[in-house]
């Protein structure tokens, strides 16, 4: 049986070669797809036998092109609240998953709120923020909540190293800015919300598990698990924390980008996500540690792929990581790229 094809858009960039790599590793055809034809020859030149198509988010008819003889694909190209849109109108042209690696609310949230009826009456998953940020956080959170069907409460700190930001995280970063036009936005009382607050971002401290330990966080840092969690769950307060280091590099004048440290381009950060969730006076929390915010993004959209080609969903349309597979088991097929600990059950705490 042939390999199967799976069209990469972006392919070039920090992201996409890391899922070029696990797509490779996991048997499957990349297809190299992106809108620089010098920068597509130069990969395909380090993955020889490889086809890479030039195509745009503003022409249509190439995406066409690009996607032909694709059985799926996954978009790594930022800003996604530009190349989203396009690349899933064209998945549903072809009849083919679609899968992106979006960290950026509004994008994920366009996603949801232009396409769930399309996508389920053509009969397409489409499946957003399939990456460490939006994505991961939903699958702890849906393992973490096991029988429950609802909760008060789910907290995602992520603890993090350091966090040296890619070009494509910085210009989705400026572009969802603009969106907000200096307003905020939480998970708050059931629904999404913006607001204004000329105060700095609160603090707090965090006890994450040994060995990372106390660390002071920003709260209502909000990520895409805002939209991903309360898309299928119905848990009213949502709220994601960073540590402030981790902030401070993503905000610093001319922050640098990832360095790479080993054979597989991946950088020296580590993290962990520290997730609990709260129903009455019970809470449950899981924990997953790993390597490389990026390059761990790979594995985890390459998966959503692998299990979406397989028929392993439970739902179709779009829908995020938690809702459409099976969250614990996706987590331990991920055994290789991060360690969980089992989820623990324990009186609540107070959180501010």
């Amino acid at each position: 049986m042939a390999a199967q094809i799976v069209a990469v858009f972006g392919a070039y960039g920090h992201t996409g070669r890391f899922v070029v790599t696990e797509l490779r590793d996991r048997g499957y055809v990349p297809l190299l797809i992106g809108r620089d034809a010098g920068k597509l020859q130069a990969l395909a030149a380090s993955h020889p036998g490889l086809d890479h198509r030039v195509a745009s988010v503003d022409d249509p008819a190439s995406l066409d092109q690009a996607l032909k003889g694709a059985v799926a694909v996954v978009n790594c190209a930022g800003p996604f609240a530009s190349t989203a849109g396009p690349v899933i109108e064209a998945a549903l042209r072809a009849g083919v998953p679609y899968v992106d690696v979006a960290a950026e609310i509004e994008a994920n949230l366009d996603t949801f709120t232009h396409f769930a009826d399309r996508a389920r009456t053509a009969g397409v998953a489409v499946v957003p923020a399939m990456a460490f940020f939006g994505g991961l956080g939903d699958l702890l959170v849906t393992t973490a909540m096991g029988d429950w069907t609802a909760a008060d409460e789910a907290h995602v700190a992520y603890g993090l190293s350091s966090w040296h930001p890619t070009a494509g995280t910085l210009a989705s970063g400026t572009v969802s800015r603009e969106r907000r036009d200096g307003r905020r936005v939480r998970y708050t009382g059931g629904r999404l919300e913006y607001y204004v607050d000329e105060r700095d971002l609160p603090s707090m401290e965090w006890d994450f598990p040994a060995p990372l330990g106390r660390r002071t966080v920003l709260g209502e840092f909000t990520m895409a698990d805002v939209v991903t969690v309360p898309s299928h769950l119905p848990i009213p307060e949502v709220r994601t924390y960073m540590t402030t280091g981790a902030a401070g590099d993503l905000a610093a004048p001319g922050a640098t980008a990832p360095a790479a440290v080993d054979e597989r381009g991946r950088s020296a950060q580590t993290f962990t996500v520290d997730v609990i969730v709260r129903r009455g006076d019970v809470q449950r929390r899981v924990v997953a540690r790993g390597r490389d915010i990026y390059a761990v993004s790979a594995p985890l959209a390459v998966e959503a792929v692998h299990r979406l080609l397989g028929g392993r969903t439970r739902t179709s349309g779009v829908a995020s990581a938690g809702a459409i597979f099976d969250a614990p088991d996706f987590l331990r097929a991920l055994s290789a790229h991060l360690t969980l600990e089992p989820t623990q059950e324990s009186p609540a705490p107070q959180f501010a």
